[in-house]
């Protein structure tokens, strides 16, 4: 019996690698996780998958990327004139790398 085998990942035309990256999340926590664990929060287009981040981390910054993960994160409410007003929704990927990789963000 043969084995099923999964389909390439699917990459959006549309996006070039240096429209997928918005920029890098600079935290505490960020910090924590990339000294620790080798891994680096970025905010994403809305648009990009996990084949497109990690395309773009690979050429970009010229590293061996092992797992994406990704959270869509709800906009803040925020007060308007007379109403509460959404404010914009946004994605943000963690991009964890092989050992023998980094990204100097300074």
């Amino acid at each position: 019996m043969a084995v099923p085998v999964s389909p390439p990942p699917v990459l959006n035309p549309r996006l070039e690698p240096s429209h997928v990256l918005l920029r890098p999340l600079v935290t505490e926590k960020g910090m924590h996780r990339a000294n620790r664990h080798n891994a680096y929060s970025f905010e994403v287009a809305t648009a990009a998958t996990k084949a497109d981040i990690r395309r773009a981390v690979e050429e970009l910054f010229n590293v061996k990327v092992e797992k994406v993960a990704i959270q869509n994160r709800r906009g803040k409410d925020r007060r308007g004139r007379m109403r509460p007003v959404a404010g914009k929704p946004w994605k943000k990927a963690i991009v964890t790398l092989a050992a023998d990789s980094k990204i100097n963000l300074f």
